[in-house]
Protein backbone atom coordinates (compact mmCIF):
# COMPACT_ATOMS: atom_id res chain seq x y z
CA UNK A 1 0.00 0.00 0.00
CA UNK A 2 1.29 3.07 -1.18
CA UNK A 3 1.79 6.02 1.88
CA UNK A 4 -0.15 9.45 0.72
CA UNK A 5 2.49 12.37 1.18
CA UNK A 6 1.82 15.05 3.50
CA UNK A 7 0.78 18.42 1.58
CA UNK A 8 3.09 21.46 3.37
CA UNK A 9 1.95 24.18 4.31
CA UNK A 10 2.26 26.59 1.45
CA UNK A 11 0.92 23.46 -0.48
CA UNK A 12 -1.99 23.00 1.33
CA UNK A 13 -2.66 26.48 1.36
CA UNK A 14 -2.56 26.98 -2.27
CA UNK A 15 -5.18 24.17 -2.44
CA UNK A 16 -7.49 26.26 -0.19
CA UNK A 17 -6.83 29.59 -2.05
CA UNK A 18 -8.17 28.05 -4.85
CA UNK A 19 -11.23 26.33 -3.66
CA UNK A 20 -12.08 29.48 -1.10
CA UNK A 21 -11.66 32.11 -4.15
CA UNK A 22 -14.34 30.31 -6.34
CA UNK A 23 -16.72 29.66 -3.45
CA UNK A 24 -15.85 33.32 -2.41
CA UNK A 25 -16.90 34.94 -5.08
CA UNK A 26 -20.54 32.73 -5.57
CA UNK A 27 -21.30 33.91 -2.22
CA UNK A 28 -20.48 37.72 -2.87
CA UNK A 29 -22.78 37.43 -6.03
CA UNK A 30 -25.56 35.54 -3.80
CA UNK A 31 -25.14 38.36 -1.26
CA UNK A 32 -25.42 40.87 -3.63
CA UNK A 33 -28.54 39.29 -4.87
CA UNK A 34 -30.02 38.82 -1.34
CA UNK A 35 -29.73 42.60 -0.76
CA UNK A 36 -30.57 43.53 -3.70
CA UNK A 37 -33.95 42.01 -3.85
CA UNK A 38 -34.12 41.70 0.02
CA UNK A 39 -34.44 45.92 -0.07
CA UNK A 40 -36.67 45.49 -3.00
CA UNK A 41 -38.76 43.63 -0.51
CA UNK A 42 -38.61 46.41 1.87
CA UNK A 43 -39.36 48.91 -0.38
CA UNK A 44 -42.38 47.13 -1.01
CA UNK A 45 -43.77 46.44 2.52
CA UNK A 46 -43.05 50.99 2.98
CA UNK A 47 -44.94 51.63 -0.30
CA UNK A 48 -48.09 49.21 -0.06
CA UNK A 49 -48.38 50.20 3.44
CA UNK A 50 -48.54 54.26 2.07
CA UNK A 51 -51.11 53.17 -0.67
CA UNK A 52 -53.25 50.96 1.20
CA UNK A 53 -53.30 54.04 3.84
CA UNK A 54 -54.21 56.40 0.90
CA UNK A 55 -56.62 54.28 -0.29
CA UNK A 56 -58.26 53.79 3.43
CA UNK A 57 -58.40 57.72 3.61
CA UNK A 58 -59.87 58.01 0.79
CA UNK A 59 -62.52 55.07 1.36
CA UNK A 60 -63.38 56.81 4.60
CA UNK A 61 -64.04 60.26 2.57
CA UNK A 62 -66.34 58.31 0.68
CA UNK A 63 -68.15 57.08 3.79
CA UNK A 64 -68.57 60.42 4.91
CA UNK A 65 -69.70 62.27 1.96
CA UNK A 66 -71.87 59.74 1.58
CA UNK A 67 -73.09 59.72 5.16
CA UNK A 68 -73.79 63.16 4.11
CA UNK A 69 -75.56 62.76 1.56
CA UNK A 70 -78.21 60.05 3.05
CA UNK A 71 -79.04 62.99 5.57
CA UNK A 72 -79.39 64.88 2.84
CA UNK A 73 -81.44 62.32 1.05
CA UNK A 74 -84.11 62.39 4.37
CA UNK A 75 -84.50 65.87 3.98
CA UNK A 76 -85.34 65.90 0.42
CA UNK A 77 -88.83 67.02 -0.81
CA UNK A 78 -88.39 67.63 -4.32
CA UNK A 79 -88.03 64.23 -6.91
CA UNK A 80 -85.28 65.73 -9.03
CA UNK A 81 -83.02 66.09 -5.98
CA UNK A 82 -83.96 62.56 -4.51
CA UNK A 83 -83.18 60.65 -7.64
CA UNK A 84 -79.50 62.76 -7.53
CA UNK A 85 -78.74 62.06 -4.22
CA UNK A 86 -79.75 58.86 -4.59
CA UNK A 87 -77.73 57.87 -7.41
CA UNK A 88 -74.72 59.62 -5.88
CA UNK A 89 -75.35 57.86 -2.88
CA UNK A 90 -75.00 54.59 -5.05
CA UNK A 91 -71.80 55.63 -7.06
CA UNK A 92 -70.28 56.38 -3.45
CA UNK A 93 -70.89 52.37 -2.54
CA UNK A 94 -69.94 51.25 -5.86
CA UNK A 95 -68.21 53.18 -9.41
CA UNK A 96 -67.39 50.27 -10.85
CA UNK A 97 -66.67 52.83 -14.21
CA UNK A 98 -64.24 54.71 -12.13
CA UNK A 99 -62.97 51.62 -9.20
CA UNK A 100 -63.55 54.56 -6.97
CA UNK A 101 -66.50 53.03 -5.02
CA UNK A 102 -66.15 52.25 -1.51
CA UNK A 103 -66.19 48.32 -2.61
CA UNK A 104 -63.84 48.76 -5.26
CA UNK A 105 -61.40 50.99 -2.78
CA UNK A 106 -61.87 48.32 -0.09
CA UNK A 107 -61.06 45.83 -2.18
CA UNK A 108 -58.25 47.59 -3.41
CA UNK A 109 -56.83 48.15 0.28
CA UNK A 110 -57.42 44.55 0.77
CA UNK A 111 -55.02 43.25 -1.92
CA UNK A 112 -52.64 45.88 -1.43
CA UNK A 113 -52.59 44.57 2.19
CA UNK A 114 -52.45 40.84 1.30
CA UNK A 115 -49.53 41.50 -0.69
CA UNK A 116 -47.45 43.68 2.07
CA UNK A 117 -48.23 40.60 3.97
CA UNK A 118 -46.49 38.33 2.13
CA UNK A 119 -43.46 40.60 1.67
CA UNK A 120 -43.45 41.22 5.57
CA UNK A 121 -43.14 36.65 5.84
CA UNK A 122 -40.40 37.15 3.44
CA UNK A 123 -38.20 39.94 4.75
CA UNK A 124 -36.59 38.33 7.96
CA UNK A 125 -35.22 35.28 5.77
CA UNK A 126 -33.50 37.90 4.28
CA UNK A 127 -31.89 39.45 6.88
CA UNK A 128 -30.89 35.61 7.97
CA UNK A 129 -29.42 34.64 4.29
CA UNK A 130 -27.52 37.83 4.30
CA UNK A 131 -25.72 37.86 7.84
CA UNK A 132 -24.92 33.61 7.03
CA UNK A 133 -23.65 34.63 3.83
CA UNK A 134 -21.36 37.21 5.26
CA UNK A 135 -20.47 34.69 8.16
CA UNK A 136 -19.76 32.05 5.29
CA UNK A 137 -17.06 34.35 3.70
CA UNK A 138 -15.48 35.36 6.90
CA UNK A 139 -15.27 31.58 7.63
CA UNK A 140 -13.70 31.64 3.82
CA UNK A 141 -11.26 34.18 4.53
CA UNK A 142 -10.30 32.81 8.10
CA UNK A 143 -9.59 29.52 6.27
CA UNK A 144 -7.01 30.51 3.61
CA UNK A 145 -4.91 32.56 6.38
CA UNK A 146 -5.22 29.88 8.72
CA UNK A 147 -4.75 26.98 5.81
CA UNK A 148 -7.24 25.19 7.64
CA UNK A 149 -10.36 22.79 5.88
CA UNK A 150 -12.20 22.50 8.87
CA UNK A 151 -13.13 26.07 8.53
CA UNK A 152 -13.69 26.06 4.29
CA UNK A 153 -16.10 22.82 5.49
CA UNK A 154 -17.75 24.83 8.09
CA UNK A 155 -18.19 27.74 5.35
CA UNK A 156 -19.65 25.77 2.73
CA UNK A 157 -22.08 24.72 5.24
CA UNK A 158 -23.00 27.99 6.59
CA UNK A 159 -23.10 29.33 2.94
CA UNK A 160 -25.52 26.33 1.75
CA UNK A 161 -27.86 27.25 5.33
CA UNK A 162 -27.94 30.89 3.82
CA UNK A 163 -28.77 29.76 0.21
CA UNK A 164 -31.70 27.63 1.46
CA UNK A 165 -32.72 30.60 4.01
CA UNK A 166 -32.49 32.83 0.73
CA UNK A 167 -34.93 30.03 -1.30
CA UNK A 168 -37.63 30.68 1.46
CA UNK A 169 -36.94 34.50 1.25
CA UNK A 170 -37.60 34.20 -2.41
CA UNK A 171 -40.44 31.34 -2.71
CA UNK A 172 -41.99 30.72 0.99
CA UNK A 173 -41.57 27.01 0.22
CA UNK A 174 -40.99 26.26 4.51
CA UNK A 175 -44.46 26.53 6.08
CA UNK A 176 -42.63 28.14 9.13
CA UNK A 177 -43.96 31.10 10.60
CA UNK A 178 -41.53 33.57 12.40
Amino acid sequence: MAEEKQLSRSEREAQIKDKAGIVICILAALLAINTLVGGSNSSKILNNTIEANNIWAFFQAKSIKQSLAEGQLENAKDPKKIRELAAKIERYESDPKTGEGKVELMAKARELEAERSVARAKSPWYTYAGSLFQIAIVLLTASILAVNTRLYSASKIVGIIAAIMMSQAVWLWIPIIL
